[in-house]
């Protein structure tokens, strides 16, 4: 079968992002003698750098692992780098600013930026590795230079004008001498940001590696980067609302948290484990729709071929059943304790959730009663409608970082995934800190993440904004056990998008029985039917967004079930990576997406 690349195979290690210069970061560290998880920080902090407009040090990062040896071997665990609101972030203090939503730009929506500590954290803890040997590749592009991608240069040249209105310091980070945006191809600096960074390995001083990197932890949280942040919060910058507002984060919100660790939700699915992060992210709601799916003889899925292709009956089910996992999302997901995930997954629930798939599309939001709960949306989703939300031609910035229907980019968010000889493999979905959602902090070189717009103004919610709390997040790396062993670590950025397009290669994969290559490049899928996570919370009822490459006989077949279709660029949704190994053999093995042309795979 034709594959836009090969599906790479080897036995030393792999490396795969959505950047091939962070892909190339992480395979330089593992040819040095680091293991996997050494590579995944330096990938990351590698694509704060090359890929800015997706992610940055201000944002976030969760990041599933097992490893390969030890008392922990083949456990998967989530190193949880989603920061928590301010103190100062009450619903009362938005109450007394008259707004119904967290703006997605600006910084009122800021939360605690995890992604540094989680790094250091993950480094200290699993690495081998000192801070200098995985920080140099992001220290090298910021300070000399990497040849700006044309996404940058066009999501620069989107909110460029803001940027010279009401974000300066941006403008002096961003646009050239004249008020231009940089020309695509063109070598970029950040200087300041480099200073960072050095200022980090400046700081990373002690008796031990585990004692420079807690250190440098320390700079971060306690230190330059707390003191900076602090105060620029204190100043008014304009955010989605059309008027100035201050942060409510400090440097006591900075100090006052740390990186966790925590046990991910899994369900078994046919001879497959399949991990993801808990409901304070969306992650549950593919081993949800996978639970509805069970049924594979009534959906029409046993049996498929290994074809690239999903026909109507492969969409028509996994929408119907995406619909219902995130209805339940935006009902019963939060960072709370009282969240009914075993009911949620349960055989007996999924039963009760299949049953409402029909042969024709559905435009309802309908969550379930799991446990027989009352299931509870949100006061906004229930009574505004569309014509009320606000205009995207009037936000200030982008606070959105996912694809339009129609898959073009607005921003987005970055993925790694690394396996090493050892049989250590992560999965991390960095995101947060988009240079166009919130302006440069001029003494740091970054932006600071806008995540507490996924929160809810209403009391009483599992996602109801408080402090200390985390915003129920997009973010959802996927780590996958077969016989007690893990053997596959996948993921995508994208938004409410990412549990959909990891369906689509899961079930390419794993009932197509496509190689890791192929089941990335097949034609991809994704509903819009339910509430957007980011402001201003759009909802496009019954519609299903398919790369043209299903064919018009599909798309006339969806048409004819009720479904909204709306046909997207052949090459336009999803940008997936996945690594894997095999135990028996020893062969690792990877593949990056080819939509958007920078996503690499390396190894050997």
């Amino acid at each position: 079968m034709f594959t836009t690349r090969p599906e790479l195979a080897g036995t030393f290690g792999m490396v795969a992002s959505t950047h091939w210069l962070a892909t190339a970061a992480g395979m330089a560290v593992l040819e040095a003698g680091g293991n996997a998880f050494d590579a995944a920080v330096a990938t990351g902090f590698a694509l704060q750098v090359v890929e800015p407009h997706l992610n940055g040090p201000g944002g976030e990062v969760p990041v599933l692992f097992a490893r390969g040896s030890g008392s922990e071997q083949g456990r998967p665990v989530l190193l949880s780098g989603q920061g928590v609101a301010p103190a100062g972030a009450t619903i009362e203090a938005f109450e007394q600013l008259d707004l119904e939503l967290v703006p997605g730009t600006g910084l009122l929506a800021a939360t605690v930026p995890g992604a540094v500590g989680a790094w250091l954290t993950l480094l200290r803890d699993h690495g081998t590795q000192p801070l200098d040997a995985v920080l140099r590749f992001a220290l090298e592009y910021a300070e000399t230079g990497h040849p700006l991608h044309p996404r940058v240069t066009a999501t620069v040249a989107s909110v460029s004008e803001h940027f010279r209105t009401h974000w300066p310091t941006s403008a002096a980070t961003w646009l050239t001498s004249d008020g231009a945006p940089p020309d695509a191809g063109s070598l970029f600096r950040n200087p300041v940001l480099a200073s960072t960074y050095r200022r980090l390995l400046d700081a990373a001083r002690g008796p031990s590696r585990e004692a420079q990197l807690d250190a440098a932890l320390a700079a971060w949280s306690e230190g330059f980067v707390a003191e900076a942040i602090d105060r620029f919060c204190r100043y008014p910058v304009r955010d989605d609302s059309g008027r100035d507002h201050p942060g409510f984060l400090t440097g006591e919100d900075l100090a006052g948290w740390r990186p966790s660790y925590e046990p991910p939700v899994t369900v078994d699915w046919h001879g497959w484990t399949l991990a993801k992060a808990g409901p304070w992210s969306q992650g549950p709601a593919l081993l949800q729709a996978l639970t509805m799916l069970d049924d594979v003889d009534g959906t029409g899925l046993r049996g498929r071929s290994a074809s690239a292709v999903p026909d109507a009956d492969v969409i028509h089910a996994g929408v119907e059943a995406v619909k219902l996992a995130m209805a339940d999302r935006e009902a019963w997901y939060g960072d709370v304790d009282s969240v009914p995930v075993d009911e949620l997954l349960s055989s007996a629930y999924a039963a009760e959730r299949r049953a409402l798939i029909g042969s024709r599309a559905s435009t309802e939001l309908r969550p379930g009663s799991p446990g027989g709960r009352p299931p509870r949306l949100p006061a906004f989703v229930t009574r505004t409608s569309a014509g009320e939300h606000p205009s995207r031609a009037t936000l200030a910035g982008v606070g959105e970082p996912t694809v339009d229907t129609r898959g073009t980019t607005r921003g987005d968010t970055c993925h790694l995934d690394v396996v090493d000889r050892w049989g250590n493999l992560v999965s991390a979905t960095p995101s947060g800190g988009w240079l166009q959602s919130s302006p440069v902090v001029p003494e740091l070189g970054f932006p600071l993440g806008t995540r507490a717009q996924m929160f809810w103004l209403e009391r009483g919610l599992p996602n109801s904004l408080a402090p200390g709390k985390r915003p129920r997040t997009t973010l959802a790396p996927s780590l996958a056990l077969r016989g007690g062993e893990a053997v596959l670590a996948f993921g995508t950025p994208g938004g409410d998008q990412q549990e959909q397009w990891q369906l689509c290669f899961w079930l390419a994969h794993t009932l197509g029985g496509l190689d890791l290559q192929a089941a990335i490049d097949a034609p991809a899928w994704h509903t819009t039917s339910f509430p957007s996570s980011f402001y201003p919370r759009e909802m496009a009822p019954g519609e299903v967004v398919v790369e043209s490459r299903v064919g018009e006989a599909t798309v006339a077949e969806l048409r004819r079930r009720g479904h909204a279709v709306v046909v997207a660029d052949p090459w336009s949704l999803g940008r997936l990576s996945a690594v894997s190994r095999d135990p028996g053999t020893g062969v690792l093995r990877a593949a990056a997406n080819p939509r958007g042309m920078q996503g690499y795979a390396a190894g050997r």
